[in-house]
C-alpha cells in the first residue's frame, strides 16, 4: 500500500504544526505550506517538502492556484486547510480539485451556515440549543432600538468573522458597547459592510466541545475549558485545560452537527455561567486549541486523514477516551494575556476582568512543565524554538515602540 501524501496549510500556526507532527509520526508524507518563508512549520523534522504561497488575505485566488499546482506536482492525496483565509477560497474552488486530491473541508452548505453567525443562531433556535438574547441588525438605528430591549452592555458581533470576496478575505472582529454613544461608534464601522448580531452580554467560563463527524455521526469528541482568553473579554484561548465531556454540552453540539450532516472537524463553543450554558459560535475549521486535544490522547489529525482518505492509518482509539487535567498554552497569546491583565487601562472597563495578581501568577507559571506549550516539543524542537524566537522578537519590538 502506498504511503499517503497530505499537504497542510498555515504551517506557522500551532494547530497546523500539531497536524504535521501527528501525520508525520504515523509515517505519512507531509507537504508543509504557508505564505511566510520563515514559518516555524517549515522547520519540522516531518516536513517532506515545502510550498510557499501568496498571502491569502490579499490574494486568495492565487493561493488556490498555487495549492492546486503543488497538489499535482507532489501527487498529494489530501489537503488540510487550517485557517479560514485558506479554507474559504479552497471550499469555493473545490470542483477544481476533483480528480486531483481530496479536501478536508466541510460540505459548502454546512460551512456557509456556521460561517454566518445569524444562520448559526437560527439553527440553534430550531434544534433547541440555548443562545444569548440576540437581535440581527443592519443599521445604527436598528441597533439602538434593539439595545434598549437587550440591556447594556451589548456584544456587537459581525455575522461573519471572515468573508471571502474576489480579491481578498475581509476580517471582522467582535466588540462591545456600554451605552448608546459607544454603540453608534461600533456600528459606524460595520453599517453597509455586514449584518450584525447584537447580543446581551453573558459572563462565565468558555468551553469548547471538539468533534470529528461523518455525515452527522460522531467519530471522536473532546472538551476543554478556557483558563485564559485573548482578548480577556472573550476570544481565542491562550491557556486551556482538558475536562470531561459535559453531557448537556455534548448533546447540544450533536444536535447542531446532526442537523447539518457535518463531515470533518468542528468545535462548538459555549459560555457557561450562573444562568447555564449558551452557544457562542461553531468553528468549522481546525481550532487553535487542537494541540491540547492531541496531547490529551485524541488524535484528531490522524482520524481526519483516515476519514478523508477512507483508509486506516494507525491504531484505532476510543472515540472519547482522553486524559483530564492536561494543560497547554499558546506562548504568544499567553504573553498578550499577561500584558492585558497587568495593564492599568481597560478598553471595556464595564466588563469583568481578571485581577492583576492573576497576571503576575501566570507570568511566574510560564516555566512550569505542567502548563505545557502548544509548539515546544522535544521530539521536534526546531518549530518550537523558532516560534519562541519570533514571539520574543515581536515582544522586543512592542517594547521599543512603546518606549
Amino acid at each position: 500500500m502506498t504511503v499517503p501524501r497530505v499537504l497542510v496549510t498555515d504551517a506557522g500556526r500551532g494547530s497546523a504544526i500539531t497536524v504535521i507532527r501527528s501525520l508525520g509520526r504515523h509515517g505519512i508524507d507531509v507537504i508543509v505550506a504557508d505564505h511566510r518563508a520563515n514559518s516555524p512549520g517549515f522547520r519540522s523534522r516531518y516536513a517532506a517538502a515545502r510550498v510557499l504561497y501568496p498571502d491569502p488575505a490579499s490574494a486568495p485566488d492565487e493561493v488556490v492556484d498555487t495549492l492546486l499546482a503543488a497538489a499535482r506536482e507532489h501527487r498529494v492525496d489530501l489537503i488540510v486547510p487550517v485557517s479560514d483565509e485558506v479554507l474559504l477560497p479552497l471550499s469555493a474552488a473545490r470542483e477544481r480539485f476533483a480528480g486531483v486530491c481530496a479536501l478536508a473541508a466541510p460540505e459548502p452548505e454546512a460551512l456557509a451556515c456556521v460561517t454566518d453567525k445569524a444562520a448559526t443562531v437560527a439553527l440553534a433556535h430550531r434544534v433547541g440549543v440555548p443562545i444569548p438574547p440576540t437581535a440581527v441588525v443592519r443599521t445604527a438605528d436598528e441597533a439602538q432600538v434593539a439595545a434598549r430591549d437587550l440591556g447594556w452592555p451589548v456584544v456587537v458581533k459581525p455575522a461573519a468573522s471572515r468573508v471571502y470576496r474576489s480579491g481578498g478575505v475581509e476580517a471582522y472582529s467582535v466588540a462591545y458597547a456600554g451605552d448608546a454613544r459607544e454603540l453608534a461608534e461600533r456600528m459606524a464601522r460595520l453599517e453597509g459592510c455586514a449584518a450584525v448580531l447584537l447580543q446581551g452580554y453573558r459572563g462565565g467560563e468558555g468551553h469548547g466541545v471538539e468533534l470529528l463527524m461523518d455525515r452527522g455521526r460522531p467519530l471522536a469528541a473532546f472538551q476543554h475549558r478556557r483558563l485564559h482568553e485573548v482578548p480577556i473579554t472573550g476570544g481565542a484561548s491562550a491557556l486551556r485545560e482538558s475536562v470531561a465531556l459535559d453531557p448537556a454540552l455534548y448533546d447540544y453540539s450533536l444536535r447542531l452537527m446532526r442537523e447539518l450532516r457535518w463531515t470533518g472537524l468542528a468545535m462548538v463553543e459555549f459560555r457557561v455561567g450562573p444562568g447555564g450554558p449558551v452557544l457562542m459560535e461553531v468553528n468549522g475549521r481546525i481550532w487553535g486549541s487542537l494541540p491540547l486535544a492531541v496531547k490529551s490522547g485524541v488524535d484528531f489529525p490522524l482520524r481526519l486523514a483516515e476519514l478523508c482518505l477512507d483508509r486506516e492509518l494507525g491504531v484505532p482509539a476510543a472515540a472519547d477516551d482522553f486524559a483530564l487535567g492536561v494543560r497547554s498554552r499558546n506562548l504568544g497569546l499567553e504573553l498578550v494575556w499577561v500584558a492585558s491583565v497587568l495593564r492599568k487601562r481597560r478598553r471595556y472597563p464595564y466588563l469583568p476582568a481578571p485581577r492583576r495578581r492573576a497576571g503576575l501568577t501566570a507570568a511566574l507559571r510560564l516555566a512550569l512543565p505542567r502548563d505545557g506549550f502548544d509548539v515546544l516539543d522535544r521530539d521536534d524542537p526546531a518549530p518550537g524554538l523558532l516560534d519562541a524566537a519570533q514571539v520574543a522578537s515581536r515582544l522586543v519590538g512592542k517594547v521599543r515602540h512603546a518606549a
